[in-house]
């Protein structure tokens, strides 16, 4: 009896790991497979496998919103929109997509081509879009690319831990827009124009380029940089975009 309540109370008195585990989440990246942008994806999708194997959640690939409805969605926690345009999306899956970030039903993490907000390719500027990203549209590009420092602005917020308070990009087309979006969006991080090398005449002043709009429920973070794939060589640049996902998916 003696031992039977001694190991009772070994069992009790035991340490215990209250360590919480990874909850595995479902992703899914709606990339480009074409273009000039192409081996930016490609190297982000295997990227994207590694961390996704490394961290216990599964993500599964879209070339075109086409599938896209509100029960295609509700089998994915995030939605990475990889290089992929806003515009010439079916009327069924925007209305998804418009329901799936309003009504928080998931989170979103956009790259670069997110913001390519204006009359392209025949298609008209799709409104709801550029007011979630901060009532702008997209006005020019620095087409032969440009290296510059992006500067923190809010080190408290998730996406930014063990971030720099500055780092480099070496090679970026820096979208400029016909406003800044600051008034309607959370500034993370903004690029210094005057960092540019080469210097040029594409500038817009203010410049955000990482923000979260805090008007709708689902959590979403735009990250300007997405055109290069040397980005995944960039550590800072890794970091940001993984925090992105953990704390968009509502893990982290």
């Amino acid at each position: 009896m003696k031992k039977i309540l001694f190991l009772i109370v070994s069992v009790l008195l035991a340490p215990v790991n209250l360590k919480a585990q990874p909850k595995h989440f479902k992703v899914l990246a709606l990339y480009e497979n074409g273009g000039h942008h192409i081996a930016f994806s490609k190297r982000a999708m295997v990227w994207l496998d590694k961390l996704a194997a490394e961290k216990g959640f599964s993500i599964d690939y879209l070339q075109k919103p086409d599938k896209i409805n509100d029960e295609f969605l509700s089998h994915y926690q995030l939605l990475l929109q990889l290089d992929y345009v806003p515009y010439g999306w079916p009327d069924s899956a925007a209305a998804a997509f418009k329901k799936y970030i309003t009504e928080g039903r998931g989170g979103w993490v956009g790259f670069h081509h997110a913001t390519l907000l204006g009359e392209f390719d025949g298609f008209h500027e799709w409104q709801w879009f550029s007011d979630f990203m901060g009532g702008i549209s997209w006005k020019n590009y620095i087409g032969t690319f440009a290296k510059g420092t992006v500067n923190m602005e809010d080190k408290q917020h998730p996406v930014m831990k063990d971030i720099p308070a500055s780092f480099r990009i070496e090679q970026e087309e820096w979208y400029t827009y016909d406003k800044s979006p600051r008034p309607n969006v959370h500034v993370l991080a903004s690029v210094d124009e005057s960092t540019y090398d080469p210097q040029g005449d594409v500038k817009m002043g203010d410049h955000p380029v990482v923000w979260t709009n805090e008007h709708v429920k689902a959590r979403n973070v735009y990250i300007f940089m997405g055109h290069s794939p040397n980005l995944l060589d960039n550590p800072a640049w890794v970091k940001l975009v993984t925090n992105a996902i953990f704390w968009a998916a509502g893990v982290k």
